[in-house]
Protein backbone atom coordinates (compact mmCIF):
# COMPACT_ATOMS: atom_id res chain seq x y z
CA UNK A 1 0.00 0.00 0.00
CA UNK A 2 1.41 3.37 -1.00
CA UNK A 3 1.06 6.68 0.76
CA UNK A 4 -0.29 9.45 -1.45
CA UNK A 5 0.81 13.00 -0.67
CA UNK A 6 -1.68 14.79 1.53
CA UNK A 7 -2.50 18.21 0.14
CA UNK A 8 -2.65 21.02 2.67
CA UNK A 9 -6.28 22.08 2.61
CA UNK A 10 -8.72 24.04 4.69
CA UNK A 11 -10.61 21.93 7.23
CA UNK A 12 -13.94 23.17 8.65
CA UNK A 13 -13.77 24.55 12.18
CA UNK A 14 -16.40 22.04 13.31
CA UNK A 15 -14.44 19.05 11.98
CA UNK A 16 -13.55 16.40 14.58
CA UNK A 17 -10.20 17.02 16.21
CA UNK A 18 -7.61 14.33 16.93
CA UNK A 19 -4.35 14.42 18.86
CA UNK A 20 -1.80 12.01 17.37
CA UNK A 21 1.43 11.20 19.22
CA UNK A 22 4.54 9.71 17.65
CA UNK A 23 3.73 11.83 14.61
CA UNK A 24 7.24 12.51 13.33
CA UNK A 25 7.71 9.14 11.64
CA UNK A 26 6.25 5.75 10.78
CA UNK A 27 2.72 4.85 11.82
CA UNK A 28 2.16 8.15 13.62
CA UNK A 29 3.04 10.25 10.59
CA UNK A 30 0.95 8.04 8.30
CA UNK A 31 -1.98 8.35 10.70
CA UNK A 32 -1.83 12.14 10.63
CA UNK A 33 -1.98 12.05 6.84
CA UNK A 34 -4.89 9.61 6.81
CA UNK A 35 -6.92 11.50 9.39
CA UNK A 36 -6.42 14.81 7.60
CA UNK A 37 -7.65 13.19 4.39
CA UNK A 38 -10.63 11.85 6.35
CA UNK A 39 -11.59 15.39 7.37
CA UNK A 40 -10.07 15.63 10.86
CA UNK A 41 -8.31 18.63 12.32
CA UNK A 42 -5.15 17.04 13.67
CA UNK A 43 -2.77 18.10 16.41
CA UNK A 44 0.44 16.18 15.72
CA UNK A 45 2.93 15.67 18.53
CA UNK A 46 6.44 14.23 18.69
CA UNK A 47 9.83 15.26 20.01
CA UNK A 48 11.45 16.41 16.75
CA UNK A 49 10.30 19.90 15.82
CA UNK A 50 11.82 19.82 12.33
CA UNK A 51 9.85 16.69 11.42
CA UNK A 52 6.66 18.22 12.78
CA UNK A 53 7.23 21.41 10.78
CA UNK A 54 7.58 19.40 7.57
CA UNK A 55 4.40 17.46 8.35
CA UNK A 56 2.52 20.68 9.06
CA UNK A 57 3.61 22.13 5.73
CA UNK A 58 2.43 18.97 3.97
CA UNK A 59 -0.90 18.45 5.75
CA UNK A 60 -1.78 21.77 7.44
CA UNK A 61 -1.98 19.96 10.78
CA UNK A 62 -1.32 21.75 14.07
CA UNK A 63 1.82 20.66 15.91
CA UNK A 64 3.24 20.62 19.42
CA UNK A 65 6.64 19.18 20.32
CA UNK A 66 6.69 17.18 23.55
CA UNK A 67 8.60 14.38 25.25
CA UNK A 68 5.98 12.04 26.69
CA UNK A 69 8.35 10.83 29.41
CA UNK A 70 8.33 14.35 30.88
CA UNK A 71 5.34 15.19 33.11
CA UNK A 72 5.58 18.94 32.52
CA UNK A 73 5.73 18.55 28.74
CA UNK A 74 2.72 16.21 28.73
CA UNK A 75 0.79 18.76 30.81
CA UNK A 76 1.77 21.50 28.35
CA UNK A 77 0.64 19.34 25.42
CA UNK A 78 -2.71 18.73 27.10
CA UNK A 79 -3.14 22.46 27.78
CA UNK A 80 -2.39 23.23 24.14
CA UNK A 81 -4.87 20.60 22.96
CA UNK A 82 -7.56 22.16 25.17
CA UNK A 83 -6.78 25.63 23.81
CA UNK A 84 -7.54 24.48 20.27
CA UNK A 85 -11.09 23.40 21.08
CA UNK A 86 -13.06 20.18 21.60
CA UNK A 87 -11.10 16.94 21.28
CA UNK A 88 -12.73 13.93 19.63
CA UNK A 89 -9.89 11.41 19.55
CA UNK A 90 -6.68 10.77 21.48
CA UNK A 91 -4.56 8.59 19.19
CA UNK A 92 -1.48 7.41 21.04
CA UNK A 93 1.08 5.92 18.66
CA UNK A 94 4.38 6.79 20.36
CA UNK A 95 6.44 3.98 21.88
CA UNK A 96 9.37 1.80 20.99
CA UNK A 97 11.76 -1.06 21.67
CA UNK A 98 15.37 -0.99 22.84
CA UNK A 99 17.62 -3.97 22.22
CA UNK A 100 16.92 -7.64 21.52
CA UNK A 101 18.73 -9.21 24.44
CA UNK A 102 18.03 -12.55 26.04
CA UNK A 103 16.59 -12.31 29.54
CA UNK A 104 19.94 -13.28 31.08
CA UNK A 105 21.67 -10.44 29.22
CA UNK A 106 19.02 -7.73 29.48
CA UNK A 107 19.96 -4.37 30.92
CA UNK A 108 17.72 -2.96 33.63
CA UNK A 109 18.13 0.56 32.27
CA UNK A 110 16.76 -0.56 28.88
CA UNK A 111 13.78 -2.26 30.51
CA UNK A 112 13.12 0.85 32.61
CA UNK A 113 13.30 3.10 29.55
CA UNK A 114 10.90 0.87 27.59
CA UNK A 115 8.46 0.88 30.50
CA UNK A 116 8.58 4.67 30.56
CA UNK A 117 8.14 5.26 26.82
CA UNK A 118 5.44 2.61 26.40
CA UNK A 119 3.51 2.28 29.66
CA UNK A 120 3.96 5.49 31.62
CA UNK A 121 3.57 7.70 28.55
CA UNK A 122 0.17 6.09 27.95
CA UNK A 123 -0.73 6.68 31.59
CA UNK A 124 0.39 10.32 31.53
CA UNK A 125 -1.53 11.13 28.35
CA UNK A 126 -4.69 9.37 29.48
CA UNK A 127 -4.70 11.14 32.83
CA UNK A 128 -4.00 14.50 31.20
CA UNK A 129 -6.73 14.26 28.55
CA UNK A 130 -9.51 12.02 29.86
CA UNK A 131 -11.20 14.95 31.59
CA UNK A 132 -10.97 16.95 28.36
CA UNK A 133 -12.76 14.18 26.44
CA UNK A 134 -15.45 13.99 29.12
CA UNK A 135 -15.98 17.74 29.11
CA UNK A 136 -16.40 17.69 25.35
CA UNK A 137 -19.12 15.05 25.50
CA UNK A 138 -17.05 11.94 24.89
CA UNK A 139 -14.74 10.62 22.22
CA UNK A 140 -12.06 8.04 21.61
CA UNK A 141 -8.91 6.81 23.29
CA UNK A 142 -6.92 4.72 20.81
CA UNK A 143 -3.68 3.08 21.92
CA UNK A 144 -1.29 1.42 19.49
CA UNK A 145 0.41 -1.48 21.23
CA UNK A 146 1.82 -4.50 19.36
CA UNK A 147 1.40 -8.23 18.99
CA UNK A 148 4.24 -8.19 21.53
CA UNK A 149 1.44 -7.33 23.98
CA UNK A 150 -0.07 -10.80 23.63
CA UNK A 151 2.80 -13.23 23.00
CA UNK A 152 6.53 -13.49 23.76
CA UNK A 153 9.42 -14.20 21.42
CA UNK A 154 13.12 -14.88 22.00
CA UNK A 155 15.11 -11.71 22.52
CA UNK A 156 12.00 -9.65 23.15
CA UNK A 157 11.34 -9.98 26.87
CA UNK A 158 11.88 -6.33 27.75
CA UNK A 159 9.64 -5.07 24.97
CA UNK A 160 6.96 -7.73 25.41
CA UNK A 161 6.89 -7.07 29.15
CA UNK A 162 6.35 -3.35 28.51
CA UNK A 163 3.69 -3.95 25.87
CA UNK A 164 1.86 -6.51 28.03
CA UNK A 165 1.73 -3.86 30.76
CA UNK A 166 0.64 -1.12 28.35
CA UNK A 167 -2.19 -3.34 27.07
CA UNK A 168 -3.69 -3.39 30.55
CA UNK A 169 -4.34 0.36 30.42
CA UNK A 170 -6.94 0.28 27.61
CA UNK A 171 -8.26 -3.07 28.87
CA UNK A 172 -8.91 -1.63 32.33
CA UNK A 173 -10.12 1.74 31.04
CA UNK A 174 -12.77 -0.03 28.98
CA UNK A 175 -14.15 -1.57 32.18
CA UNK A 176 -13.91 1.64 34.18
CA UNK A 177 -15.53 3.85 31.52
CA UNK A 178 -18.37 1.55 30.48
CA UNK A 179 -21.55 3.62 30.30
CA UNK A 180 -19.67 6.77 29.34
CA UNK A 181 -19.58 7.95 25.70
CA UNK A 182 -15.89 7.14 25.33
CA UNK A 183 -14.59 4.37 23.10
CA UNK A 184 -11.36 2.64 24.10
CA UNK A 185 -9.59 1.00 21.17
CA UNK A 186 -6.37 -1.01 21.10
CA UNK A 187 -4.57 -1.71 17.81
CA UNK A 188 -1.88 -4.43 17.83
CA UNK A 189 0.31 -4.53 14.72
CA UNK A 190 2.64 -7.41 13.96
CA UNK A 191 5.54 -7.13 11.51
CA UNK A 192 5.50 -3.55 10.20
CA UNK A 193 8.39 -2.24 8.13
CA UNK A 194 9.02 1.40 8.96
CA UNK A 195 12.12 3.50 8.54
CA UNK A 196 13.05 3.78 12.21
CA UNK A 197 11.49 1.21 14.57
CA UNK A 198 14.00 -1.62 14.08
CA UNK A 199 16.88 0.77 13.43
CA UNK A 200 16.26 2.37 16.82
CA UNK A 201 15.81 -1.02 18.45
CA UNK A 202 19.19 -2.20 17.18
CA UNK A 203 20.89 1.05 18.19
CA UNK A 204 21.58 2.20 14.63
CA UNK A 205 22.77 -1.18 13.28
CA UNK A 206 21.22 -1.03 9.80
CA UNK A 207 22.19 -4.61 8.93
CA UNK A 208 20.50 -6.06 12.02
CA UNK A 209 17.45 -3.87 11.44
CA UNK A 210 17.12 -5.02 7.82
CA UNK A 211 17.33 -8.66 8.87
CA UNK A 212 14.02 -8.31 10.73
CA UNK A 213 12.23 -7.99 7.37
CA UNK A 214 14.57 -10.13 5.24
CA UNK A 215 12.70 -12.45 2.90
CA UNK A 216 9.25 -11.22 3.91
CA UNK A 217 7.59 -10.40 0.60
CA UNK A 218 5.02 -7.98 1.95
CA UNK A 219 5.39 -6.85 5.56
CA UNK A 220 2.83 -4.38 6.81
CA UNK A 221 3.46 -0.72 6.09
CA UNK A 222 2.80 2.30 8.26
CA UNK A 223 -0.03 3.24 5.92
CA UNK A 224 -1.67 -0.17 6.36
CA UNK A 225 -1.84 0.48 10.09
CA UNK A 226 -2.98 4.08 9.62
CA UNK A 227 -5.84 2.88 7.43
CA UNK A 228 -7.06 0.51 10.15
CA UNK A 229 -6.72 3.22 12.80
CA UNK A 230 -8.73 5.67 10.70
CA UNK A 231 -11.37 3.04 9.98
CA UNK A 232 -11.80 2.30 13.68
CA UNK A 233 -12.21 6.00 14.51
CA UNK A 234 -14.67 6.76 11.71
CA UNK A 235 -17.15 3.99 12.53
CA UNK A 236 -20.43 5.09 14.15
CA UNK A 237 -19.81 6.23 17.72
CA UNK A 238 -21.62 3.24 19.25
CA UNK A 239 -19.29 0.78 17.46
CA UNK A 240 -16.13 0.03 19.47
CA UNK A 241 -13.38 -2.13 18.02
CA UNK A 242 -12.01 -3.19 21.39
CA UNK A 243 -8.91 -5.01 20.15
CA UNK A 244 -7.58 -5.33 16.61
CA UNK A 245 -4.63 -7.55 15.67
CA UNK A 246 -3.03 -6.74 12.29
CA UNK A 247 -0.42 -8.97 10.71
CA UNK A 248 0.92 -9.41 7.19
CA UNK A 249 -0.26 -12.54 5.43
CA UNK A 250 3.26 -13.98 5.76
CA UNK A 251 3.15 -13.86 9.58
CA UNK A 252 1.18 -16.42 11.58
CA UNK A 253 2.55 -15.45 15.01
CA UNK A 254 5.42 -13.53 16.55
CA UNK A 255 7.70 -16.50 15.91
CA UNK A 256 6.26 -18.01 12.70
CA UNK A 257 7.03 -15.90 9.63
CA UNK A 258 7.31 -17.10 6.03
CA UNK A 259 10.52 -15.84 4.44
CA UNK A 260 11.38 -16.29 0.77
CA UNK A 261 15.12 -16.85 0.64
Amino acid sequence: MTTDPTPAASTPDDAPRALVTGASTGIGRATVRRLVRAGYRVLASARREDRLAALAEETACDTFAADLTNDAQVAALADHARSLGPLKSLVHIAGGAIGADRVEDGRAEDWSRMYDINVLSTLRLTQALLGHLRADGGGDILVLTSTAAIAPYPGGAGYTAAKHAERMIPATLRLELVGEPIRVIEIRPGLVETEEFSLNRYRGDAEAAAEVYAGVAEPLTADDCAEVITFSLTLPDHVNLDEVVIRPRAQASNTVVHRER
